[in-house]
């Protein structure tokens, strides 16, 4: 009998510890859960003060510290004080600590260390992030977040509050990649063939199309990226002279707008009444490059002009309410007139796998110098994987969750009755077939929560 439950004890011991060499690899938020995070705490707690001192994170203590301690502790080792943990949160992908930083540290230095501060904690990754002067979070991931993504089920309402915002990618960080048109009205999305770039813009057009948003398409190769989404669309343009006159009408849809905001004494879209507000839009560019390419001479003026109005909706409309997502393989000044000009007010960039230094550097050279390297590094077996960086200079690596033409497709039939009516764009609103929607379970939005 002792034999028996000598085997069988030996049986479940081995079961177990498959069982979490399998969930390390196939489930890997469950061993994070169950095994990594329990140890990753631990280790913290015990090692922090010591790796706090040699990664060079401590300072000497202020005189009257140091007074308290000699002659009230009545200690005569005093101490290097490091920064102060105000908080630890765990959660499924790793693990968040609160600093207060000590007089003589800044956020930077802690930034610098943060490759140490990986190894000595055994985790993934460590990102350091400023909540506000004097303080500094500590965003650890206990593994690869971007291996296989997940999007959180639940946001924080403080990141979804705007009118405008919709979660588009998964951050290494394990916190959400949003586009808030408000703080970042214009962006560029960069990319080779195969790199994610339209996995990218069906999340992003399946997210838009929840919203109370008109979405303007702009696909020059025959519309066989956008036309699928148009029960969603308010207008689609599909050729070179299309898209010209599309444009043409959006600039003078822009003007319209402008009479509004003077006749109510107002200089954003947002300060006008809910009654009198128009109807914001997202125009989404497919493949720039086709607008500003010309095959004959006869066609530069029609380019001329298309650039001309791009030009002019990025500088100004903003105010309106009317907003670019442009995309492209490269986009450069061998484009031609105007397209340098035009690249300086996409403020939001997001950079996929690129063929060439070159291409990497005209997303991201002249916003976040140092990103340019990481987007370069971006290995062809994940696609999806981007670099995302903004006007202030940062930037992170994102991801975003696999998602079909089909399901993209679903999503626009779901909500085709949010397609809103603007009489400007009627001649360009695209003809929808009678065909049932395929069926998605990507339909539901994210909730949010506190």
């Amino acid at each position: 009998m002792s034999d028996l439950a000598t085997v069988i004890e030996a049986t479940g011991a081995l079961a177990a510890a498959g069982g979490l060499g399998y969930a390390k690899v196939r489930a890997p938020r469950v061993f994070w859960s169950l095994v990594g995070l329990p140890v990753a705490r631990v280790r913290f707690a015990v090692t922090y003060r010591s790796t706090m001192d040699v990664c060079g994170l401590t300072v000497q203590p202020s005189r009257l510290r140091a007074f308290m301690v000699r002659n009230v502790a009545r200690r005569q080792d005093v101490q290097p004080v490091p920064p102060q943990v105000r908080r630890v949160r765990g959660s499924s992908t790793g693990m968040r600590v609160t600093l207060r930083l000590p007089a003589g540290l800044e956020p930077a230095d802690v930034a610098a260390a943060s490759e140490r501060l990986r190894h000595a904690w055994g985790v993934h990754s460590v990102h350091v992030v400023e909540i506000k002067p004097g303080f500094v979070e500590l965003r650890m991931t206990g593994y690869d977040v971007l291996r296989r993504v997940k999007m959180p089920r639940r946001l924080p309402r403080k990141l979804m509050s705007g009118p405008l915002v919709v979660a588009v990618a998964l951050r290494e960080d394990g916190t959400a990649f949003v586009r808030d048109y408000k703080k970042i009205p214009h962006a560029l999305t960069l990319g080779a063939n195969q790199s994610g770039k339209s996995m990218y813009q069906r999340n992003l057009i399946a997210g838009l199309a929840k919203l109370p948003v008109g979405l303007v398409g702009i696909d020059c190769k025959r519309g066989v990226e956008q036309r699928g989404y148009a029960p969603r669309l308010s207008a689609l343009a599909v050729t070179p002279d299309e898209a010209s006159s599309l444009l043409e009408v959006l600039v003078r849809e822009m003007e319209d707008r402008f009479d509004i905001l003077s006749a109510n004494g107002v200089s954003d879209l947002w300060d006008l009444p809910v009654k009198v507000r128009p109807v914001p839009l997202v125009v989404l560019v497919d493949e720039v490059a086709e607008l500003f390419l010309t095959a004959a001479k006869k066609d530069e003026e029609r380019r001329d002009r298309m650039v001309m109005h791009l030009v002019r909706l990025a500088q100004m409309a903003r105010a309106v309410g009317i907003y670019l997502e442009v995309c492209g393989q490269r986009f450069g000044s061998e484009l031609g007139k105007g397209a340098t000009m035009l690249r300086a007010q996409l403020t939001g960039r997001v950079v996929h796998r690129v063929n060439d230094k070159q291409t990497a550097d005209m997303g991201l050279g002249d916003i976040a110098p140092e990103a340019v390297f990481a987007a370069t590094a971006i290995p062809p077996d994940r696609p999806g994987v981007a670099v995302a960086g903004d006007s202030s200079g940062g930037w992170s690596r994102i991801r975003t969750p696999e998602m079909t033409p089909v399901d993209a497709v679903a999503v626009c039939h779901e909500y085709a009755h949010l397609t809103p009516d603007v009489p400007a764009l009627a001649p360009f609103r695209p003809v929808v077939h009678a065909t049932p929607a395929p069926a998605s379970p990507l339909v539901s939005p994210v909730p949010v929560t506190e």
